[in-house]
């Protein structure tokens, strides 16, 4: 069956979300859905339905949402995808808006309010989303605990648990800050070191909680086929796949992986997702197919623009300029051919943020910088090009 459970196969206790619930390799992520007219709060209804419904008809068995997904259309949008029993096929996720919440009874008016929109009486899996250091206090400030107690107790959530966005030692904390039946970490072969990373699946596996994946492709851009260099590196392996195909079979030939999340727009990419996720078992991968998913990485970091490390020591800028954003943008625009993009988040930062780049040429952060970066010739480069 396309789409095979990870409980089909020869598995560990690592591969379910608790015992007893065995949960698909691949997740549906709903925050991608096909559009009209470009704008994301216009969901073409048809095609989505067709595709989510398709998906779960060969197996996928966890589908996730969130409050703001798709200008906060999305879980209306998957309450319709879920109507004509496709609801009890399914282990439904969502999150609780964290950034949202004021006051402790702000937790039970979102939760009641996501009911309503996704047409059912309780979430499976429920998250605190986008966790930071900072949400994590307030949440804490706004006694957290209590709320999942309640939802629990009365039915409306099974499972809780948290996606994250901040630097590894603060995912470490959360983990260890409540006994969560799992978590969400951003992961791919490009990030190994970045968030949560590599050493925090290790970390949360180690701590009995099965992970989710979300931007296996990096919003896309591992999904693209590169230039001349980089297709002649995915066809040097001894099996022919596609760039989606390396990059997720990768991450589900880690046994620490639970479901991995594909915001999937089209049904050709269901119907791709699908039938990789078929032999995509963990620990499948040889040496000499890890080598190339190593060769692609390097490729891509072979095309950074500036050695920056998002150390932070620069932090303290007199001007407070935002150098490891900026250098970050700026690195990513050239690994993955974004220049038009980068453009365009450089103008809505500068508008958000009027002291964004505005350097005063003091050369503080050149003296504190472990790598010793010629900064200030790097965001006078920057500049030239994307203002």
């Amino acid at each position: 069956m396309a789409g095979k459970c990870r409980g089909e196969s020869e598995s560990s206790t690592s591969e379910r979300i608790l015992d007893g619930i065995e949960v698909s390799a691949l997740g549906f992520g709903c925050m991608r859905f096909p559009i009209l007219d470009g704008d994301p709060a216009k969901i073409d209804e048809a095609a989505t339905i067709k595709m989510v419904r398709h998906a779960i008809d060969n197996g996928v068995n966890y589908v996730d949402t969130a409050w703001p997904y798709h200008r906060e259309q999305g879980e209306a949008m998957v309450g319709k995808a879920l109507r004509d029993g496709y609801r009890e096929k399914v282990y439904l996720a969502t999150k609780s808006p964290v950034f949202y919440v004021k006051e402790p009874a702000d937790f039970d008016k979102y939760l009641n309010r996501q009911l309503e929109k996704l047409e059912t009486d309780h979430i499976d899996f429920y998250l605190l989303h986008a966790l930071t250091k900072k949400r994590w206090q307030e949440c804490l400030g706004n006694e957290v605990f209590n709320f999942i107690r309640r939802a629990k107790a009365d039915g409306r959530i099974r499972y809780i648990g948290f996606s994250f966005h901040d630097a590894l030692p603060h995912f470490k904390e959360i983990v260890d800050g409540y006994p969560w039946d799992f978590c969400q970490i951003q992961f791919n072969y490009m990030n190994e070191k970045y968030q949560a990373g590599l050493e925090g699946l290790h970390y949360a596996a180690g701590k009995g909680l099965p992970v989710v994946i979300m931007e296996p492709l990096l919003g896309g851009r591992l999904a693209k086929p590169g230039p001349e260099a980089l297709q002649k590196i995915w066809a040097s392996g001894h099996q022919k796949r596609s760039p989606v195909d390396w990059a997720l079979r990768w991450l589900w030939n880690n046994p620490e992986v639970t479901v991995v999340l594909s915001g999937m727009s089209a049904m050709e990419q269901v119907v791709e997702n699908l039938s990789i996720v078929e032999d995509a078992l963990p620990n499948s991968m040889d040496e000499a197919e890890l080598a190339v998913i190593e060769r692609a990485r390097q490729f891509y970091l072979a095309q950074t623009k500036v050695g920056c490390t998002e150390c932070n020591y620069c932090q303290d800028c007199p001007a407070k300029v935002q150098i490891p954003r900026i250098f970050s943008l700026y690195n990513e625009a050239f690994m993955y051919g974004e220049h038009e993009e980068a453009k365009k988040v450089y103008k809505r930062l500068e508008e958000k943020e009027g002291s964004f780049s505005a350097c005063l040429d003091c050369g503080q952060c050149e003296e504190v910088c472990p790598q010793h970066l010629e900064i200030r010739k790097h965001l006078g480069e920057f500049q030239r090009i994307y203002s």
